[in-house]
């Protein structure tokens, strides 16, 4: 998860919290969002990797030989 993603689900995090404490259902539903798009983010950057690394192992090459 890089540095970004994180802070943005943090922030978010946050955000939703807040909203929900003090009953604004819009900065509520901002933290959401922004908390499922970090997350979302996150795992297409995983699954890339998965795919790059089954593509290597298929082909029979590694990270030394690339």
């Amino acid at each position: 998860m890089s540095a970004n993603d994180k802070i943005d689900q943090v922030t978010g995090a946050a955000k939703q919290g807040a909203g929900k404490a003090v009953g604004d259902e819009e900065l509520e539903a901002e933290g959401r969002t922004q908390k499922g798009i970090a997350k979302a983010k996150d795992a297409v950057k995983d699954a890339a990797s998965k795919v790059g690394d089954a593509a290597k192992t298929a082909l029979g090459k590694d990270d030394d030989q690339s």
